[in-house]
């Protein structure tokens, strides 16, 4: 008898992969570097090779180490792997740089110095204490910005560069002293000890002590690396020096170290991301294995290949050929108008025209920006129209003062050091204790050196009367609430601090519309942390469980992107996303590339990244704009197009057939400039004609003409009439078809016979 067997049947996770998503899933030893293209389906690569890791590798969950950078690329990987492999995903090491090494501090903190629970100080939280201390210090806060000190501080972080090392360093001196913050070494050096007192790190600190952990205990570094057979990085092009230290450190014992990422979208230079991680990994790693994922399933041809076309003019990169099998799609179209202002509102035509004509949603588009205040404008045009939006990058939250105040309460209970919790929530609501009195605590404390809040739990010895019985009151809330903690969860203590606290009383006290927002806010955060308590799959139901969890979450990672509005975001914070439409606005000179990209070629590179990260957002269709001027710092200023757009379509280095006449800024032009150059076929130049202030003469109106409208845009009449004694006209318009318009309320401008409609 012959016995015949099947072969293997390929695991579930590897189809629908191609050949070399399925070469970067399944090659697991060794270094090893995907470079993965936009729109490359590198999340479904790496939750492949996570599955094969435990499928086939039979590798333990905790064994496996995986980073990224937002919560929301993080639970999206744990979802996908848990539906391949199931409840084993629970105890992966998988998250985002910060929340991993809080995790890991949290295990380790003791031999740092800290408690177990220490608090995060947030960016506010950092601010608050740095104006503490140059108060202290006598100095001008004018002089000493606390954002620009926290920034110096964070870049001094970032490089590894302690604050003892900082204040003997005489370059850094004369540096601080060219910059008038001859005494920053000072702040630092407070700001370091202040923090390690409140048993408190900032979100830099969770990335510093851990590298300070890991060189420092060999012991420690040894049994980390032992644990972590698999290391995985997502976005690496993003990792900083310390970042990308201690994956070097964690995947010291093992060599398996896979980074994802793709050096075209390094674009957070001013966060400290260094390109040269990724470029340079190669160099590091010599026995690597590199895999390009160069197939896009996300656009169309036309804008892969202006992708590539950009990309292809900056010379620190990983070459690489991305491609795609989906339709060519829709021409990349180029607009141009003579303001900001009407740049705005054509958008906005635009928009709707495309809405109405394809069914969409207006949640599938996005317009995106270099810099936040463009989007004024863009708000305006979009409220007039009565269109729903939303700007991602507001207010999170978890930073609004009433939701701050009541977790300032919770940290406090967990962490009796925090300062800046207890500055925050000691008359809050009021108690009659003032600047004098607190100040006056820490100074004691500081006179015996003793912790602030033993100092506190004895005031009764140097305090007397409504003062003193009010800090034993306070003393006695926190005490009571800190015995809740063994046995209580997070929602019981925290309904027990909003309603003793008095935080709930005072606000639902003020019935003013803002009152009873900020009452309600404070309902939705006590609902978070129900919900946070009844989740089926959390086994730590702690208020300092709840803290750690929401402790690194950002606006970004609450945004609902469900919500049926237009996005306006920044360029910067649109990374990771994309959209069917995208509108790319204000490609001009001085605006995008930023004048203050222009200094170095590595710069200007790194600004042409940012340009492709927002190209290659767009999905079905590509929409750059440009205005001829801009108000800027109150003057309305002719601008020029941006270089990029030459750099996107090569067929505009052809001979320039009339180069138009920039408006004056105090003059209004009547007639739209000629278009720079001949159109190519897969980009499509559109150039905006504007209307006037003064209604057009409708005696001089006739059949044929090409027309202007401010709503329709361009048409052609068609027909002239009257209704009731008043001239009319029927204009077929490009966009929106025929219509017929009371000519004394319609505005239109009549237009050259030379003018030809946008199709």
């Amino acid at each position: 008898m012959v016995i015949t067997t099947e072969p293997a049947m390929k695991p579930a996770y590897l189809s629908g992969l191609n050949e070399m998503q399925k070469k970067a899933v399944i090659h697991t030893e060794g270094p090893s570097i995907v470079v993965a293209g936009a729109g490359s389906g590198k999340t479904k690569v790496l939750t492949a090779r996570i599955a094969h890791l435990l499928k086939e590798k039979k590798a333990a969950p905790h064994q496996i180490l995986a980073l990224t950078f937002t919560n929301k690329a993080a639970a999206e990987m744990r979802h996908r792997i848990t539906g391949i492999v199931g409840n084993e995903a629970k105890a992966l090491w998988l998250g985002t740089f910060h929340s991993v090494f809080m995790r890991l501090l949290r295990q380790e903190a003791n031999s740092l110095g800290y408690p177990s629970h220490f608090s995060i100080y947030d960016t506010e939280d950092s601010k608050s204490l740095i104006k503490q201390i140059t108060k202290a210090l006598g100095l001008d806060d004018k002089v000493y910005k606390p954002a620009v000190v926290l920034g110096r501080i964070s870049h001094a972080k970032n490089r590894l560069i302690a604050p003892e090392v900082y204040a003997a360093d005489p370059t850094y001196q004369k540096e601080d002293a060219y910059m008038r913050m001859a005494r920053f070494s000072e702040i630092f050096l407070r700001y370091t000890r202040h923090c390690l007192q409140a048993g408190a790190m900032d979100f830099d600190d969770l990335l510093v002590q851990t590298h300070k952990l890991l060189y420092n205990d060999p012991m420690l570094s040894a049994k980390y690396q032992a644990q972590f057979r698999y290391l995985l990085i997502d976005e690496f092009q993003d990792t900083n020096l310390v970042q990308y230290s201690i994956a070097k450190k964690l995947a010291a014992g093992h060599q398996n170290i896979c980074v994802v990422g793709d050096d075209a979208q390094s674009i957070y230079a001013f966060r400290g991301a260094d390109i040269q991680n990724i470029l340079h990994f190669t160099t590091d790693y010599p026995d690597h294995h590199m895999i390009k994922l160069e197939q896009n399933y996300r656009s169309t041809g036309h804008i892969v290949d202006a992708a590539n076309r950009i990309i292809s003019h900056n010379e620190a990169q990983l070459k690489k050929k991305v491609w795609t099998d989906n339709p060519i799609g829709a021409p990349i179209d180029v607009l141009t108008t003579r303001s900001d202002m009407e740049e705005s509102r054509l958008v906005v035509d635009q928009l709707l025209a495309e809405k109405f004509s394809h069914q969409l949603l207006y949640r599938d588009f996005a317009i995106l920006y270099r810099t936040n205040n463009q989007s004024r404008n863009f708000e305006e045009a979009l409220r007039k129209k009565n269109i729903a939006y939303r700007i991602v990058g507001g207010l999170s939250f978890y930073q609004r003062k009433e939701v701050k105040d009541l977790l300032a309460y919770l940290r406090f209970v967990v962490n009796h050091h925090d300062a800046e919790a207890f500055r925050r929530i000691i008359n809050f609501p009021k108690r009659g204790i003032g600047p004098t009195t607190i100040d006056k605590i820490f100074s004691i404390a500081a006179e015996k050196s003793a912790p602030f809040w033993t100092v506190l739990s004895s005031s009764n010895d140097f305090l007397h009367g409504a003062t003193a019985a009010a800090l034993t009151r306070f003393v006695t809330l926190v005490d009571t609430a800190t015995l809740k903690l063994e046995n209580e969860n997070a929602y019981t203590i925290a309904t027990y601090m909003a309603k003793a606290s008095g935080l709930l009383k005072e606000l639902h006290e003020d019935k003013t519309v803002e009152g009873l927002t900020r009452y309600e806010h404070i309902q939705e955060l006590l609902n978070s942390i129900k919900q946070f308590v009844d989740h089926p799959e959390n086994n730590d139901p702690s208020l300092g469980s709840f803290l750690q969890e929401i402790a690194l979450i950002t606006s970004a990672d609450k945004e609902d992107s469900n919500e049926d509005a237009v996005t306006l975001m920044t360029i910067h914070a649109s990374k990771g996303l994309e959209f069917k439409y995208v509108y790319l606005v204000g490609m001009e000179e001085e605006l995008f590339p930023s004048p203050m990209m222009l200094g170095s070629k590595a710069d200007l590179e790194e600004e042409r990244r940012l340009f492709y990260v927002a190209v290659t957002r767009a999905q079905l269709k590509l929409t750059l704009s440009y205005a001829l001027s801009r108000y800027r710092f109150g003057m309305l200023t002719n601008v020029k197009p941006s270089r990029f757009l030459k750099e996107i379509d090569d067929h505009r280095k052809a001979k320039t057939i009339a180069k138009p006449r920039l408006p004056s800024p105090t003059a209004k032009a009547t007639v739209a400039p000629k278009h720079l150059t001949k159109p190519s076929s897969s980009v499509r130049k559109i150039e905006a004609p504007l209307p006037s202030e003064a209604t057009t003469d409708p005696t001089t109106l006739e059949v044929g003409q090409m027309v202007h409208h401010c709503h329709f845009g361009l048409g052609k009449v068609l027909r002239l009439g009257a209704s009731a004694g008043m001239p009319k006209a029927v204009i077929l318009f490009d966009k929106f078809g025929e219509k017929t318009l009371l000519l004394k309320y319609a505005k239109l401008e009549i237009l050259p016979s030379t003018q030809k409609p946008y199709i």
